[in-house]
């Protein structure tokens, strides 16, 4: 029988499923397996088909700031999209956070909110709030579906828009009548989304002007952010670096793009920068910046960042380039791809003109001999922070997801943790969201369950979302957490010590040393069921350090009490360029002028 009188196969009706059954099916289809959230009324029709599902495990939180922060921590840990789910109303906002963080740091989140009934919305129904309207501003898109024959295109176009281009949070609300009405199920639907169409492929002349200008150049250096962790790119970095032979410096949200023990490596840039860092951007002729956004912290004052360098912005996001520095050489593409371009155009260049970066190096060694990472023990006899997260890093290896609050704590993990791979470094870089380190580790050990996960958190920080223990113990999730207690709203007291002449207003939490200690962070770890440890004495870091490793069957809460008078050094002051960078206090570096 010749193939055209074959027997066409019976074309099957598709299958009429309720519009819960249809954000359930259409999850399965684009291979979620764990969502994190919390019930209500608006989403219970959803909730209720979930119950049934064998191909997704639900993780049910104690604040649905913590499911947003989980989900993020998910994502960031695997690169796969993280799934929050909430009811209407104040479960919806209580996500914004966490939304707004993923914005700002490019994290694909997939939220997906409950909402009153078509019929009722606009006449402030019970638990009714615009989340549509709320998040726009920060979500890449956000849907409100009122039917059910929309739900699976909906959520196979959110899921699109959240991992391609420049990934981040894409909120999809459901009415409560289109999760119990019934229409046919459709799959694959088609995306058709006019308008978006993110630039992936750079266009080969700004390549090759990006080449030419390395090949001349006599100072350049690879700045590096986020952005590369985001499209995977670490071992196309590590290969274009090892053939250029430039310096590299890594930002807060790319802490792990490039191995610390790499000799190209300066360390991280910025406000709490290593000084050779910071110095090499000030002091270079040429900028090559990759899946960076020349974000305050890094420049300090714009008008004096890096005044002699030329500008090569490599970004995926059109409307970062340009935003703060103009950019010489523009680049739009994806960060991996352009890399490869890169590499290869480079070594084109450089049959012609080798590059001679000798006298660069001298620099920079030099400034490396001179202004080395440190910190001096403080002079109370309390507890060192640095050296408790040093030996943190030290103890549980580069294998280890490390998940940070905000704080002194976040920019001391920054640096005294060596990162030797993407993904190990997962922090609230852009948002800068106190709350989001527990959560964040949690939803990372779900997404990497073989691997230690710490969540290294400020007493503070860790008093607005550590009720997500009681998620880790129920759901055998046994992250380790490590409080750096020094009773104190840390870098506000810092600030407060260095530019409010030491008026510490309002910035006791009386948790540490010499306070009423309230909460008692270990009776509280043991109220959540957790093993918990309270670590006063030098000599005993290391012991509860390891006590946390070998405790597998429960998180692990460990209350260092520290020194509050600890402070993070380098640092540059709010506000001036990055040339004013300061070694230790009171103490700026040298640096060359024209």
């Amino acid at each position: 029988m010749s193939s055209d009188q074959a027997p066409r196969p019976k074309s099957t009706a598709p299958e009429i499923l309720t519009g819960s059954g249809a954000i359930l099916k259409s999850l399965e289809h684009l291979g979620i397996t764990d969502v994190f959230g919390l019930p209500g009324g608006a989403i219970m029709p959803f909730y209720d088909e979930l119950m049934a599902s064998t191909a997704i495990r639900h993780i049910l939180v104690r604040h649905e700031q913590g499911a947003g922060h989980a989900a993020e921590g998910y994502a960031a840990a695997s690169g796969k999209v993280g799934v929050a789910i909430a009811t209407s109303g104040p479960g919806a906002t209580n996500l914004v956070t966490a939304i707004a963080d993923a914005h700002m740091d490019s994290v694909p989140l997939l939220a997906i909110t409950g909402q009153v009934f078509s019929t009722s919305m606009g006449t402030d129904a019970f638990q009714e709030v615009d989340i549509v309207g709320i998040t726009m501003p920060i979500t890449k898109h956000s849907f409100l579906v009122s039917r059910p024959e929309d739900i699976p295109a909906t959520l196979a176009a959110a899921y699109h828009i959240a991992t391609t281009g420049r990934p981040g949070p894409v909120l999809v609300d459901v009415t409560k009548d289109a999760q119990q009405t019934t229409a046919p199920f459709i799959w694959p639907p088609k995306v058709d989304l006019p308008g978006y169409r993110p630039v992936i492929k750079a266009h080969g002349k700004q390549v090759q002007a990006a080449a030419q200008l390395l090949v001349e150049a006599e100072k350049p250096v690879f700045y590096v952010g986020g952005g590369v962790i985001r499209a995977e790119a670490s071992k196309e970095l590590l290969e274009l670096a090892t053939k250029v032979g430039a310096p590299i410096v890594t930002t807060l949200m790319a802490r792990g793009a490039f191995p610390d023990s790499n000799p190209l490596h300066l360390g991280m840039p910025g406000m709490h920068g290593s000084v050779p860092a910071v110095l090499s951007l000030q002091e270079s002729d040429l900028i090559i910046s990759l899946g960076a956004r020349f974000d305050d912290r890094v420049t300090g004052k714009p008008s004096e960042f890096a005044p002699h360098a030329k500008i090569v912005h490599v970004d995926i996001d059109p409307a970062e380039i340009g935003k703060i520095r103009a950019a010489d050489v523009p680049i739009v593409g994806d960060a991996k791809d352009v890399i490869i371009d890169l590499t290869a155009a480079f070594t084109d260049a450089a049959k012609q003109h080798k590059p001679d970066y000798t006298a660069w190096w001298k620099r920079l060694d030099t400034l490396r001999k001179q202004y080395p990472l440190g910190y001096t023990l403080p002079d109370d006899g309390l507890l060192s922070p640095q050296k408790i997260i040093e030996r943190i890093g030290e103890l549980s290896g580069p294998e280890a997801i490390y998940a940070a609050g905000v704080g002194q704590h976040q920019m001391w993990a920054a640096q005294f943790i060596k990162y030797e791979r993407p993904h190990a470094w997962l922090n609230s870089g852009g948002a800068g969201t106190m709350g989001y380190s527990v959560p964040a580790a949690m939803g990372a050990k779900v997404a990497q369950p073989d691997r230690v996960v710490w969540s290294i958190d400020g007493d503070g920080c860790f008093q607005m979302t550590n009720q997500e223990l009681a998620t880790c113990t129920i759901n055998n999730i046994p992250i380790k957490v490590a409080i750096i207690n020094n009773s104190s709203l840390g870098m506000v007291r810092q600030w407060q010590t260095l530019f409010y002449d030491g008026r510490h207003s309002f910035t006791d939490l009386n948790t540490g040393h010499d306070t009423i200690m309230i909460p008692d962070f270990v009776k509280l770890a043991e109220a959540y069921g957790c093993l918990a440890i309270r670590v006063t004495k030098e000599d005993e870091v290391d012991a509860a350090i390891k006590l946390a490793l070998e405790t597998n069957d429960r998180p692990v809460v460990i209350d260092f009490v520290v020194s509050r008078d600890a402070m993070v050094w380098p640092m540059v002051p709010q506000g001036v360029g990055n040339s004013s960078v300061q070694y230790a206090r009171d103490h700026a570096p040298e640096w060359e002028e024209e």
